[in-house]
């Protein structure tokens, strides 16, 4: 598989630093570049609850470290109180996001190695702390890995890539994955455009994928996601490339509310529709999207616009965070370990049962 992933990330998501955990804020972003120490697991979890860190990679690699941080602080105890310590910093962890399959799934990691009898407690604590950043650089490789795959699907030579909510590096350890397709991309098809939606009610789009776009010099227009079928009606969208934050065994994924809207837009207007998302983001557990549990949020994010009300007071709100696409409406689904085509069951599948493909075999099912 060529690689056209070089374009680097500028972009510091999370960091381990030697006993904390250091993550940008993206509540605060654009206007305001500030970074979150976090000293203990409860830190990690407050952070993923309030969304300091958000994006499904990103927050399975903050789990992981926040379990590091756990067994850190219990590696003195007994080890019964180790474990106990440990089941307790799973359990809250686990609670902050519940849509996000890498949370869980690096909880599980982290797990195998706390729950090894063999190990004492400071034993364990160092191998959890090496665990945590093996997921780290993982995270990182996996998202350049699909860069390089969804590079290959995009071959007009002034590509115009639409994109939703915020799957960049912001919302991975880095590069990103919706966001990894548009930095390979862009490397290899420099006249690239990219439409940003504004991704009500958090602006993810808005305050981050527009933000990140502009910290490394990828063209980009923003627009209101009432805007998408107006441009690809006009025929001014190629592609459209989203992330996923759980997608179930037969291929329907969830992603940002908005985003089944745009699957749905682009099914009519004949435009490609590319899922962008690690293999690890799939639940083979669940047999389709209907089992996925959807998350409603605060319902302030909804009534206020950066602090400020925008809808009167008593007004009733429903905020559900995620929808979920068919799919039915999805082209492609783009992993770290190849690209998927439907029927998506057997291959998501074929690629999680078999080795790493080798460097210069492409891997489309």
């Amino acid at each position: 598989m060529s690689d056209p992933s070089d374009h680097p990330s500028a972009v510091r998501t999370i960091e381990w630093r030697d006993g904390s955990v250091l993550m940008i804020d993206q509540r605060k972003l654009p206007l305001v570049e500030e970074y979150v120490t976090c000293s203990t697991w409860e830190d990690v979890a407050e952070a993923i609850r309030t969304m300091v860190i958000r994006g499904a990679p990103a927050i399975g690699v903050a789990a992981a470290m926040g379990m590091a941080l756990a067994a850190r602080a219990a590696r003195e105890l007994p080890r019964d109180g180790f474990t106990r310590a440990l089941q307790d910093a799973t359990k809250g962890l686990f609670s902050t996001r519940p849509t996000a399959v890498n949370l869980g799934w690096a909880l599980a990691e982290m797990e195998q190695v706390w729950r090894d009898q063999a190990l004492a407690p400071k034993a364990a604590a160092e191998a959890m702390e090496r665990l945590a950043l093996q997921i780290y650089e993982d995270d990182v490789a996996s998202c350049r890995s699909i860069g390089a795959y969804g590079a290959e699907l995009i071959t007009v030579e002034e590509p115009v890539i639409l994109t939703h909510c915020n799957a960049g590096a912001l919302a991975t350890a880095g590069y990103g994955t919706a966001l990894g397709v548009v930095r390979a991309v862009f490397a290899r098809r420099p006249r690239l455009r990219v439409f940003v939606d504004e991704t009500r009610p958090f602006l993810q789009g808005a305050r981050l994928t527009a933000w990140e776009m502009l910290h490394e010099g990828i063209p980009a227009d923003l627009i209101t996601d009432s805007m998408a079928g107006y441009f690809i009606s006009k025929g001014m969208v190629t592609h459209v490339v989203v992330g996923a934050d759980r997608i179930a065994a037969n291929g329907d994924a969830a992603n940002k509310i908005g985003t089944y809207t745009v699957s749905v837009l682009a099914k009519e207007h004949d435009v490609p529709f590319y899922v962008a998302a690690p293999l690890s983001t799939v639940d083979f557990a669940i047999p389709d999207g209907s089992h996925i549990p959807i998350e409603e949020r605060d319902e302030a994010e909804v009534t206020h616009i950066a602090g400020s009300r925008v809808a009167p007071e008593g007004v009733r709100v429903r905020n559900p965070a995620f929808d979920v696409t068919p799919a039915r409406n999805i082209t492609a689904i783009i992993t770290d370990r190849g690209v998927v085509l439907p029927p998506f069951g057997a291959g998501l599948r074929g690629l999680a049962a078999e080795p790493l493909s080798k460097e210069g075999d492409p891997c489309v099912r």
